[in-house]
């Protein structure tokens, strides 16, 4: 048994939370189990994840921590070092240390896995373009980030295997949310149905917008053939399905449109479709998009993939507020940095 004191420094702290400060070697895998599994106890009684601690509280674990009984101190209690602003979280990430960036321009697997947030509940992955997100016809056995997340989840001990709640375009990158449990599974299933997850993109369009901001409100129908499948804009029938996107330009530059997206639906290639049908398909894509166009951006300013990116999610989880954001990655950092910025917006 490992017994530690809770003292000024600590009060006021999470108990997942202070586990983590106190045992920084762990994996954060080993504090989820230890909680699920009921070893883990405050003042004599079970503890909970989100509960908070007081000044004097005593934490008892019961379960031998390798980084521990390395430092010879099995059983003992033992004073913690107060905590300091270099401890403190990112507002980027609630769990965990920041990834470097070597770690993060390293070839990309489940060892490699760039996560944004992990919690108790839920771990939020930054997926790069080319990835599919879930296996499929076209993905090679063992190379989709669910089967990335399934390897990394078992690594971890993890005894559900992470579940994602919503899907990307295999071109898309960005944030990503999997449950780590199936009734947190459930949850997000429904927050997502009843349009509780807010979801941001950022993408790059061809021309530049008449209006600063807008929505396009346009039905999708899906068509399928042997060269995949496609959404087609504004028509009617059984198969027909609602779809709007709010947009905002960002910055105009000389010949393009930097703009944030927030979708109010959630249907495939929805951003792609609805752009390309009012004259200002996204850069880089290849089913929707202006191809010769295509073609002379990869020779000016070296984009080999399509410029949509998941920016920002916002949700309410167990009463908190959760704002979680995700900046472009190198590559389309360094096309926009090539770009000339025009020096005045157009329609407010």
């Amino acid at each position: 048994m490992i017994t530690r004191v809770i003292d000024r420094n600590f009060a006021n702290m999470r108990l997942d939370r202070f586990l983590r400060k106190a045992f920084p070697d762990e994996s954060l895998s080993v504090f989820f189990a230890i909680i699920r599994k009921k070893k883990v106890r405050v003042n004599g009684v079970v503890g909970k994840a989100n509960q908070m601690l007081a000044e004097g509280d005593t934490v008892c674990i019961y379960e031998n921590l390798k980084s521990v009984e390395a430092d010879g101190k099995k059983g003992e209690s033992l004073p913690l070092a107060p905590a300091t602003a270099s401890a403190t979280p990112s507002s980027g990430r609630t769990w965990g240390k920041a990834k470097s960036s070597a770690e993060k321009n390293s070839s990309w697997g489940a060892k490699e896995l760039d996560i944004v947030v992990q919690t108790e509940d839920y771990v939020v992955i930054n997926k790069p373009s080319g990835l599919a997100s879930q296996p499929g016809s076209g993905t090679r056995p063992g190379e989709s980030l669910v089967e990335y997340l399934w390897e990394w989840g078992k690594r971890e001990g993890l005894d559900f295997k992470p579940t994602i709640a919503h899907r990307l375009d295999q071109d898309t990158s960005g944030m990503i949310i999997a449950a780590l449990h199936g009734d947190t599974l459930r949850d997000f299933t429904r927050m997502i149905r009843e349009h509780r997850i807010d979801k941001f993109y950022f993408a790059l369009v061809k021309g530049n917008l008449d209006r600063d901001k807008g929505t396009i409100s346009e039905s999708l129908t899906r068509t399928d053939s042997p060269k995949g499948s496609k959404m087609k804009v504004g028509e009617s029938g059984k198969d027909a399905q609602e779809a709007i996107t709010h947009y905002r330009v960002k910055q105009h530059y000389e010949g393009y449109d930097l703009v944030k997206i927030k979708l109010e639906t959630g249907r495939m290639h929805q951003i792609r479709a609805h752009f390309a049908s009012i004259g200002h398909p996204l850069l880089g894509d290849t089913r929707y998009g202006d191809f010769a166009l295509n073609r002379e951006v990869k020779k000016l300013f070296g984009l080999n993939r399509l410029f949509l990116h998941s920016c920002r999610l916002e949700f309410v989880w167990n009463g908190d507020r959760k704002v979680l954001d995700c900046p472009l990655p190198k590559e389309l950092q360094a096309v926009i940095k090539q770009l000339k910025p025009l020096p005045y917006h157009r329609n407010k």
